[in-house]
């Protein structure tokens, strides 16, 4: 038997399904480790050493994670496949070796970007080790998160008595709001006027038409730059008789949008739906742990912090394939779209958003 540990316990007990018999699936609850809060918890002067502490909680959940692993034969540490994943399956590993719990059991990383269960055996059957780097980046930023909080929130409080915090990141939205009203008071503001009639087609179709040349001459951008001279055109269109000189037609080609990343996926969820950030992600975490159909608990779309666009191949297939089915070969393109991330240093590691299965619609 082997000891499999996650981050959610709706996820372990959808996981444990998939696994069988032979593996028990426990919970971390997310970290299990924490800075106290209290100065010194991070020692520039020692490297950077930084003093962990566990709550009760988290100490209850060790004890039963320990428990389990002193009578089986491994350890598969399978936390969520981003920094804070991986930091967590750290954290489980070091607490374990420190209460000498592992001895020479062998301990395995897994990851995978969905919670179906091809993607949960496909994950187990190619093992990894903790990877490093990405601790590393994740110790820099916790230690960075204190180290600049613990300094800046005092002065914060003192000066806006009420304010919770400050820190890395409210530091450097401070000074990109500080940049942007600097812009905005530097800016000359210019008069101008638009004018537009509001037509009507033989149908009854109202379209709004806007005014671009006058006396033979086209209006440059901002050309009528005062309310008399806006007032003299109008005073022209009011009552004129309006005559069509050409129509023009022409296709027009849109390519579709990129798949989903988290921050187009809150953008979507906000313009059309009216949610919140949080609330977004809230239900993105649910369809990515699983919902309930008919009996079966089953993950509905990809893991939802991501700034990749790119899919995998099968997936990309998958698409084509039920485009196909539902809507017929036409709508197939000759060639997939591949999509890929132009800006600098995105993390990349993982799928863009997509549903798991795209045979299965509303």
């Amino acid at each position: 038997m082997n000891v499999v540990v996650v981050e959610s316990p709706s996820k372990a007990k959808t996981i444990n399904k998939y696994l069988g018999p032979g593996y028990k699936v426990l919970a971390s609850f997310g970290h299990v480790h924490d800075l106290p809060a209290k100065d010194g918890s991070v020692l520039p002067d020692d490297d950077f050493a930084m003093l962990w502490e566990v709550d009760t909680a988290s100490a209850k959940r060790m004890k039963d994670i320990g428990d389990a692993l002193k009578t089986s034969d491994g350890l598969i540490l399978a936390t969520d496949p981003d920094r804070e994943g991986e930091a967590i399956s750290w954290h489980v590993l070091d607490l374990l070796r420190k209460k000498k719990l592992i001895g020479d059991k062998p301990v395995q990383r897994v990851v995978f970007n969905a919670i179906t269960k091809k993607a949960v055996l496909d994950a187990m059957a190619n093992p990894r080790d903790i990877d490093v780097p990405l601790v590393d980046a994740y110790l820099a930023r916790r230690a960075l998160d204190y180290l600049v909080g613990f300094n800046l929130s005092p002065v914060l409080w003192r000066k806006l008595p009420g304010a919770r915090s400050a820190g890395r990141v409210q530091s450097v939205t401070l000074r990109l709001v500080c940049d942007r009203e600097a812009e905005i008071e530097r800016f000359v503001s210019e008069e101008y006027w638009n004018l537009s009639a509001l037509l009507k087609t033989p149908r009854g179709d109202e379209f709004e038409a806007r005014l671009v040349s006058t006396g033979g001459n086209r209006l440059p951008p901002r050309g009528v730059t005062n309310g008399e001279d806006a007032g003299k055109l109008k005073a022209l269109l009011d009552g004129a008789a309006y005559t069509v000189d050409s129509i023009e037609a022409k296709p027009v080609k849109r390519n579709p949008s990129p798949p989903f990343t988290t921050s187009t996926l809150q953008q979507a969820a906000s313009s059309k739906l009216g949610f919140s950030a949080s609330r977004t992600m809230q239900v993105a975490q649910k369809l990515y742990e699983g919902i309930d159909l008919g009996g079966e608990t089953v993950g509905l779309i990809t893991y939802m912090r991501t700034d990749g666009v790119q899919m995998a191949g099968e997936a990309i297939d998958a698409a084509r394939s039920a485009i196909g089915d539902q809507f017929g070969s036409r709508y197939v393109p000759d060639k997939a779209r591949i999509y890929s991330t132009k800006a600098k240093n995105a993390q990349e590691a993982h799928e863009a958003i997509r549903p798991t299965d795209f045979t299965r619609i509303p």
